[in-house]
This record gives C-alpha cells, sequence and structure tokens, in this order.
C-alpha cells in the first residue's frame, strides 16, 4: 500500500500503520482477557481448589509476573534484533497453549506453574510491539499510537470482568458440566479452554503485518550487553525515577483491580453478575478513553514544546486519582462508591499508553526492545507480581477481616501513589536532558 505522505522509512500509509495497531491492541486485548479472569472467579477457584485469599493474589499477579518479568529481558533483547512480527506470533501461541492447560487444573500448585506459562508467552508481546509502532509513527504521533495499543489492557480487562461475572452467575445456577473426552468440568475450567483456543486462532492475523522498517538502527546484531549497561548508566536519574515511578501508579492499579471485585460483593453486597457488569463497562470505557486521553494530551504538550509531557502526564494523573480512589475504596454505599470508581478508573489510566512511548523517545532504536523491557520488569514484577498481593496480606494479616478489604486497598495504594508523585516529580529534568542528549546524537 502507497501514501503521497508515508509516516515510516519503509513508506507505509497511515492507514496500513493504524492497521497494524488496531492487530496488536487485539493481541492486547487477548493477553489482558488470560491475565485478568481470574479476578471475577476468586470465590468458585477457592471453593474448588481450597486455598486462602493471599494464595489466591499469588495467582492473580505472582506467578504470572515473575516469569513474564524474567524472561521480558532476553526477549527485549531478541525484539532489537530479530523479527518482530514472528515473536509476537509465537508469543501468542504460547500463552494461549498455557492458558488452555489452566482449565486442566486440580490442584493449586499446577495452576501456579500454568499462569508462570502464561507470563512467559506474555512477554514477548509488548517490548516488540512498542518497538515496532515506533518505526510506523513518527515521534510527534507515538504517544497517541503507543496508547491506542495500550487499550486493549482496558478492553481486555474489561471483556475479562464481563465474561467472569456471567461465568459465576452460570456456576451458580448449573455447577459443573460435562464435556466430550474431559468429562465433568467446572465452568471456570471452561473459561480456560475457550479463551486458549481463541487465541491460537487469532494469531494467524499476524501473516497480515510486515515488519516495518528499523528507523536508524544499523546492524541488526544484538547490541552488546556492555554498550546497553553503559547508555542505561548515562541515563541513569531519568531511568530510575521514570520506571520505578510508573511502576508505582501500576502497583496501585494493579492492587485495587485485582480486589475491587471482592470489595463490592463482600463490603457493598453486590452479586458478582453485577459486579462485573458495571466494573466491565467502567474499565473498557473510561479507561480505555483515560489511556487515550493521556497519549493526546501527551502530543498536545509535546507540539507545543514541552518536551517532558510523558512525565507530566503521569505526575497529573497520580494527582487527580487520588480523591476519587479513597471515594470509593471508603465509601459507605455502593452505588456511590460506583460512580466515584468511574473518574478514578479514568485518571489510574492516562500513564500506561505515556510511559512506554518516553522510553521510546529517549532510546536509539536498537536499545528500545530492551529498554522497554526493563520498564515492563519494573512495572508488572512491583505492579502485577506485588500489588494484588500487599492488598491481601494487608487484609489478612493486618486486619483479620475480609470486609476491611477496602481499607487494605486504600492503604497500599495511598502509600504506592505517593511515592509515585514524588519520583515523576523529580524526573522531569532527569527527562529533558536525556531526550536533548538523544536528539543531539541523531543530529550529528
Amino acid at each position: 500500500m502507497q501514501a503521497s505522505k508515508p509516516v515510516s522509512p519503509g513508506g507505509y500509509s497511515p492507514a496500513y500503520a493504524w492497521f497494524v495497531v488496531a492487530i496488536l491492541m487485539m493481541a492486547y486485548v487477548f493477553s489482558f482477557v488470560d491475565r485478568q479472569i481470574l479476578n471475577l472467579m476468586v470465590g468458585p477457584i477457592r471453593a474448588d481448589l481450597g486455598i486462602t485469599d493471599t494464595q489466591m493474589s499469588l495467582l492473580m499477579g505472582f506467578s504470572f509476573a515473575i516469569f513474564y518479568t524474567i524472561m521480558g529481558i532476553p526477549l527485549g533483547r531478541m525484539a532489537d534484533s530479530k523479527s518482530r512480527r514472528g515473536l509476537i506470533t509465537v508469543g501468542i501461541i504460547v500463552w494461549s497453549v498455557m492458558t488452555a492447560l489452566c482449565g486442566f487444573a486440580k490442584h493449586y500448585w499446577y495452576l501456579f506453574l500454568c499462569r508462570i506459562g502464561v507470563g512467559v508467552g506474555e512477554a514477548a508481546l509488548s517490548p516488540a510491539a512498542y518497538s515496532m509502532i515506533a518505526d510506523y509513527f513518527p515521534p510527534e504521533k507515538r504517544a497517541t499510537a503507543i496508547s491506542v495499543y495500550s487499550m486493549g489492557i482496558y478492553i481486555g480487562s474489561g471483556i475479562a470482568f464481563l465474561l467472569g461475572g456471567l461465568i459465576v452467575e452460570f456456576v451458580t445456577a448449573q455447577g459443573a458440566v460435562t464435556l466430550p473426552l474431559l468429562g465433568e468440568t467446572r465452568p471456570w475450567q471452561v473459561v480456560f479452554y475457550v479463551l486458549g483456543f481463541s487465541g491460537l486462532l487469532f494469531s494467524a492475523a499476524f501473516l497480515m503485518v510486515r515488519e516495518p522498517v528499523r528507523s536508524g538502527a544499523g546492524p541488526s546484531s544484538s547490541v552488546p550487553i556492555k554498550e546497553v549497561l553503559a547508555y542505561l548508566k548515562l541515563n541513569r536519574r531519568t531511568v530510575l525515577s521514570h520506571n520505578i515511578g510508573f511502576a508505582m501508579i501500576a502497583f496501585c492499579s494493579y492492587g485495587t483491580a485485582a480486589w475491587i471485585p471482592s470489595y463490592f460483593l463482600r463490603v457493598h453486597g453486590w452479586s458478582i453478575g453485577q459486579i462485573g457488569l458495571v466494573f466491565g463497562l467502567i474499565v473498557m470505557i473510561f479507561g480505555s478513553a483515560g489511556i487515550v486521553f493521556g497519549g493526546r494530551l501527551s502530543d498536545r504538550w509535546t507540539a507545543q514544546g514541552r518536551t517532558d509531557a510523558p512525565m507530566r502526564v503521569g505526575v497529573l494523573a497520580a494527582i487527580a486519582v487520588i480523591p476519587f480512589g479513597a471515594g470509593y475504596m471508603l465509601s459507605p454505599n455502593g452505588m456511590v462508591a460506583g460512580l466515584f470508581l468511574i473518574p478514578a478508573t479514568f485518571f489510574i489510566s492516562m500513564p500506561f499508553g505515556v510511559a512506554p512511548t518516553a522510553i521510546q523517545d529517549i532510546m536509539p532504536n536498537r536499545l528500545r526492545g530492551q529498554a522497554s523491557a526493563l520498564y515492563l520488569f519494573l512495572v508488572n514484577m512491583i505492579g502485577l507480581g506485588i500489588g494484588p498481593t500487599a492488598v491481601a496480606v494487608v487484609t489478612d494479616f493486618l486486619f483479620g477481616d475480609d470486609n476491611m478489604v477496602g481499607w487494605s486497598m486504600f492503604i497500599v495504594s495511598g502509600v504506592a501513589g505517593a511515592v509515585a508523585i514524588t519520583l515523576l516529580a523529580t524526573g522531569l529534568k532527569p527527562y529533558r536532558e536525556s531526550l536533548a542528549r538523544i536528539r543531539a546524537q541523531t543530529a550529528e
């Protein structure tokens, strides 16, 4: 496809570039459905496997994050030198197979190991996707493009909550079902079979995606680790404030999202079906709107000359979410809590498109995959790996009362939010310096 005004060195048209973003976004949707589906099936899985909130939190976060983060670094290096399209396709196949295998779980540790396998497969997606989008779009449009890709977080999570709510309602009404060859099967196990098979079918969509030309990439061989570490050391203040600052926002987001369904169930007496419908729609609509708004705001500020725009969006979002987060976590009324959840979801989602964009802007092309993998390592290990468990530990060991989960979310997210604001605000100047440095190198 040709266009009068190409947007990449390969000459791809804007329409085709956005088509690729749409395919990548759908892959992200599948990954987040697989990742978040457990959050609304806490009750049935706990009952069938005989486990506690803390053990369940390890399934929702740590088991997935541990190998997602470990595998992210080598897969990020591959994204800097190998076919990114091929890497993503293999990743989808791996995580889909492991998702299907989760359906065979009869014991806690089997499910734990399968969730590790899901994380290994999903680690291939985002470093390669960020790098591809950066080559399809010029810098002034990257934040919006990556934010649209990152909408997959909220569309996928919303679908997971909607689907999970329907499944749990089905569990109550029907109980176990009998499947050919598999025998008696719990409905939550059926969910894993369906998701795994659907992901395998979707992997064929990448036959329509072309590997973009690497802009300014030079040779295709991997960059030596020594060179990677030297560049990160040169920009260490930026990298640390950015990565850990946004990771603490993820800590708030994942830590609370994992327990919001249980909070409305335990504290406000909502049914699982009601929670799935309301929370699923809020996440899909207002989470998606927030992340795209964050990207558009960053691009607008960048066009106005504010070179630290992605970091500014992070600071703004972390501050703005505070009153609304406290409102839904501590509200004595379920309806009021649900209304507060709408703006809280909008603001907490704003940074998750601009954060990876900032990495693409300050890194040489041949380091983008590895730098993105490092960012995802911290975001997923701190946010997804520790966040849900931190809330569960406070509930189980500080309060010893399941109904205090709202206060647990408030305490954990309050501390993490304060750290995020401090780090991102102090990182504005270092980020501007890193951006000026890479632009000077590019101009030479």
